[in-house]
Protein backbone atom coordinates (compact mmCIF):
# COMPACT_ATOMS: atom_id res chain seq x y z
CA UNK A 1 0.00 0.00 0.00
CA UNK A 2 1.44 3.30 -0.86
CA UNK A 3 0.55 5.97 1.66
CA UNK A 4 0.42 9.81 1.67
CA UNK A 5 -0.08 12.25 4.36
CA UNK A 6 -1.18 15.71 4.38
CA UNK A 7 -2.45 18.36 6.69
CA UNK A 8 0.64 19.68 8.78
CA UNK A 9 1.37 23.01 9.30
CA UNK A 10 2.37 26.04 11.34
CA UNK A 11 -0.13 26.51 14.60
CA UNK A 12 0.12 28.36 17.63
CA UNK A 13 0.00 26.68 21.35
CA UNK A 14 -3.70 25.83 22.29
CA UNK A 15 -4.58 25.26 18.09
CA UNK A 16 -5.71 22.47 16.07
CA UNK A 17 -4.69 20.78 12.84
CA UNK A 18 -5.87 17.72 11.44
CA UNK A 19 -3.50 15.40 9.76
CA UNK A 20 -4.62 12.97 6.35
CA UNK A 21 -3.44 9.81 5.46
CA UNK A 22 -4.81 8.56 1.73
CA UNK A 23 -3.77 4.64 0.90
CA UNK A 24 -3.97 3.67 -2.62
CA UNK A 25 -2.41 1.01 -4.76
CA UNK A 26 -2.94 -2.71 -5.34
CA UNK A 27 -2.34 -3.93 -2.00
CA UNK A 28 -4.21 -1.88 0.11
CA UNK A 29 -5.46 -4.48 2.36
CA UNK A 30 -4.27 -3.21 5.59
CA UNK A 31 -5.44 -4.00 8.67
CA UNK A 32 -4.04 -2.05 10.97
CA UNK A 33 -2.95 2.02 10.67
CA UNK A 34 -0.97 4.03 13.08
CA UNK A 35 0.66 8.10 13.25
CA UNK A 36 3.80 8.39 14.60
CA UNK A 37 6.03 11.29 15.00
CA UNK A 38 10.13 12.03 15.15
CA UNK A 39 11.04 15.65 16.32
CA UNK A 40 14.57 16.38 15.63
CA UNK A 41 17.32 14.25 17.49
CA UNK A 42 14.72 12.47 18.70
CA UNK A 43 13.15 8.89 17.90
CA UNK A 44 10.26 7.99 16.05
CA UNK A 45 7.29 8.02 18.86
CA UNK A 46 3.98 6.28 18.54
CA UNK A 47 1.09 8.52 18.65
CA UNK A 48 -2.20 6.43 17.87
CA UNK A 49 -2.54 3.15 16.18
CA UNK A 50 -5.56 0.89 15.65
CA UNK A 51 -7.69 -1.42 13.38
CA UNK A 52 -8.56 0.16 10.04
CA UNK A 53 -12.31 -0.92 11.23
CA UNK A 54 -13.84 -1.07 14.25
CA UNK A 55 -11.44 -1.51 17.51
CA UNK A 56 -9.56 0.01 20.50
CA UNK A 57 -7.50 2.71 19.38
CA UNK A 58 -4.69 3.36 21.69
CA UNK A 59 -2.67 6.50 22.47
CA UNK A 60 0.18 7.52 23.84
CA UNK A 61 -0.37 9.04 27.03
CA UNK A 62 1.84 12.46 25.85
CA UNK A 63 -1.49 12.75 23.30
CA UNK A 64 -4.37 11.54 25.51
CA UNK A 65 -7.37 13.45 25.76
CA UNK A 66 -5.76 16.00 23.00
CA UNK A 67 -5.59 13.63 19.94
CA UNK A 68 -8.20 11.39 17.89
CA UNK A 69 -7.43 9.20 15.31
CA UNK A 70 -10.53 8.76 12.60
CA UNK A 71 -11.26 6.65 9.79
CA UNK A 72 -12.96 6.97 6.44
CA UNK A 73 -12.60 3.31 5.04
CA UNK A 74 -14.86 4.33 1.70
CA UNK A 75 -12.08 6.78 0.93
CA UNK A 76 -9.41 4.52 2.08
CA UNK A 77 -8.54 7.49 4.19
CA UNK A 78 -7.24 7.91 8.22
CA UNK A 79 -6.81 11.21 9.99
CA UNK A 80 -5.43 12.34 13.24
CA UNK A 81 -6.90 15.53 14.58
CA UNK A 82 -5.08 17.33 16.85
CA UNK A 83 -6.37 19.80 19.70
CA UNK A 84 -4.58 21.47 22.57
CA UNK A 85 -1.48 21.60 20.67
CA UNK A 86 1.76 22.09 22.53
CA UNK A 87 5.31 23.22 21.52
CA UNK A 88 6.49 19.78 22.49
CA UNK A 89 4.56 18.42 19.74
CA UNK A 90 6.26 20.09 17.02
CA UNK A 91 7.64 16.93 14.89
CA UNK A 92 7.41 15.35 11.57
CA UNK A 93 4.46 13.24 11.29
CA UNK A 94 4.52 10.08 9.51
CA UNK A 95 1.09 7.75 9.32
CA UNK A 96 1.95 4.07 8.77
CA UNK A 97 0.21 0.97 8.05
CA UNK A 98 0.14 -2.96 8.47
CA UNK A 99 -1.13 -5.86 6.89
CA UNK A 100 -1.62 -7.82 9.68
CA UNK A 101 -2.92 -6.89 12.98
CA UNK A 102 -0.73 -6.77 16.21
CA UNK A 103 -1.69 -7.17 19.93
CA UNK A 104 -2.97 -4.29 21.87
CA UNK A 105 0.00 -1.36 22.05
CA UNK A 106 2.06 -3.44 20.18
CA UNK A 107 1.04 -1.11 17.29
CA UNK A 108 2.53 1.92 18.81
CA UNK A 109 5.77 0.23 18.54
CA UNK A 110 7.27 1.37 14.63
CA UNK A 111 9.28 -1.64 13.91
CA UNK A 112 5.69 -3.54 13.28
CA UNK A 113 4.62 -1.55 10.02
CA UNK A 114 5.28 -2.37 6.58
CA UNK A 115 4.37 0.60 4.55
CA UNK A 116 5.17 4.46 5.70
CA UNK A 117 3.69 7.82 4.21
CA UNK A 118 6.43 10.35 3.32
CA UNK A 119 5.48 13.02 6.63
CA UNK A 120 4.23 16.38 6.96
CA UNK A 121 6.03 18.78 9.32
CA UNK A 122 3.95 19.90 12.30
CA UNK A 123 4.92 23.28 14.23
CA UNK A 124 3.91 24.45 17.08
CA UNK A 125 4.74 28.04 18.54
CA UNK A 126 4.29 29.31 21.94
Amino acid sequence: VQLQASGGGSVQARGSLRLSCAASGPSFGYSLIAWFRQAPGKEREGVSCGSRVGGTIYYADSVKGRFTISRDNTKNTFHLQMNSLKPEDTAVYYCAARTNKVPGRTCLNSIVYNDWGQGTQVTVSS
